[in-house]
């Protein structure tokens, strides 16, 4: 058998990230969910508006509604009746005459402006107008937010919460979503305890599954824990192909490096294939990708740090294109550094920084310190990556650099 994880060289970010998404083939089941549960899924249909938001011509404001030609020859008018929010005025509103009415109160059939109250002065029936206006002030028009027929959300958009609250606000409690996927997360090595457990010597606690599976509630799929397992070729290998029956994805975070209890890259060699595997990124080189019988495999590098840039930078991508939404290029700013960053040429570079305004406005980055693949408070302490490009050398104090602020899926 050809060694699968022997291939020369370190494959660049960005061919990496092509040859993932080309490789992944995104769900097609569906389901229909309650609108109380459809947050953070994704919409298998687009949605269109079934009604005109606001439904009415409504108003912007506490005050008086009425016809604008009424002000054209004098600036009193006659108030006849009151508007208010689901009880609308309904009677008639004739030249010369008003009505009060509320912020969203729909608007009398036969005005077409409001003006605000603290520009009125009210003796009795009769309402002074004291400022000039224009025809329509203060009216929202029916449908001017959202039209009836409209598309509001195309398939593939990831609900958020105000979108959740734009469903309600058209009347409608159910949608279809893309199923969930199911991700199966299991960590390798002897060394690693959960917490609350004791140590031994040479033991440390195991933080890999605890932040992927956080980062994968944000994403919303359904994560199968499959715990840590022991540095042995057979636990491992029946570890996997019980997560490949189960699971859509399998995640695994350690073994895939060169020592000589690293099993991971073995056994995924013997089970599916490995589409490929050492990346020049800084952290996280030895992050492989591929497929099982069953599902596909992320297999992570066993330090924090290299662990969740790598299931940040590549593997959610992934997931999100299995849930059939569209891969979208990071967005990356300019800023300049107030820390020179030790870099050599050969690999991309996420270092970890702290970005925010200086006294003069302008926007400034510097680093957490310490870039160590262990210090995972390298990331705690970091709003955004300062990406540094593959064949970039190192970056002197007062140079500008692109960062890319930390998204919802790390905060």
């Amino acid at each position: 058998m050809v060694d699968c994880c022997s291939a020369p060289g370190l494959l660049p970010f960005d061919q990496a990230m092509e040859k993932m998404l080309s490789a992944i083939k995104p769900i097609s089941e569906t389901e229909t969910v309650p609108l109380t549960q459809a947050l953070g899924r994704v919409l298998s249909q687009a949605i269109t508006s079934p009604v005109n938001v606001p439904p009415n011509d409504n108003s912007a404001m506490d005050g008086y509604a009425f016809s604008y030609q009424s002000l054209q020859h004098n600036q009193s008018l006659t108030m006849v009746g009151r508007s208010m929010a689901g009880q609308p005025f309904q009677g008639q509103c004739e030249l010369g005459q008003c009505v009060r009415i509320m912020t969203g109160a729909k608007m009398p059939e036969d005005c077409d402006t409001v003006e605000m109250q603290e520009n009125c002065q009210v003796d009795g029936d009769i309402v002074q107008f004291l400022a000039q206006r224009k025809q329509a002030d203060n009216v929202r028009s029916m449908g001017e937010d959202i039209a009836k027929g409209q598309t509001v959300f195309s398939a593939g958009r990831v609900l958020t919460s105000i979108d959740v609250g734009v469903l309600a606000s058209l009347g409608i409690d159910t949608v279809k979503v893309y199923r969930q996927l199911k991700v199966a997360l299991l960590s390798t090595g002897d060394e690693l305890k959960q917490p609350g457990q004791p140590l031994s010597e040479g033991d440390i606690y195991e933080s890999n599954s605890h932040f992927l599976q956080a980062m994968l509630d944000k994403l919303g799929v359904e994560v199968i824990d499959f715990g840590i397992i022991e540095d042995d070729e057979q636990a491992i290998q029946n570890a996997f192909m019980l997560a490949d029956k189960q699971a859509d994805v399998v995640i695994s975070s350690g073994g895939v490096s060169v020592g000589d209890a690293d099993y991971t890259k073995k056994v995924l060699c013997e089970l599916g294939d490995i589409n490929f595997w050492k990346i020049a990124m800084k952290p996280g080189k030895p992050f492989a990708f591929g497929s099982l019988p069953n599902s596909y495999f992320f297999g992570l590098p066993g330090n924090p740090v290299s662990a969740l840039v790598t299931a940040h930078q590549l593997a959610l991508p992934a997931l999100l294109n299995m849930q059939q939404v569209a891969y979208q290029q990071p967005v990356l700013i300019k800023a300049k550094t107030e820390s020179a960053l030790k870099k050599s040429p050969g690999r991309m570079d996420f270092q970890r920084g702290i970005a925010y305004n200086n006294a003069q406005g302008e926007l400034v980055v510097k680093s957490t310190g310490s870039q160590g693949s262990g210090i995972l408070t390298s990331m705690a302490a970091a709003n955004c990556y300062i990406v540094l490009a593959q064949e970039q050398g190192r970056v002197e104090q007062g140079e500008y650099v692109d960062i890319q602020f930390f998204d919802k899926y790390l905060q």
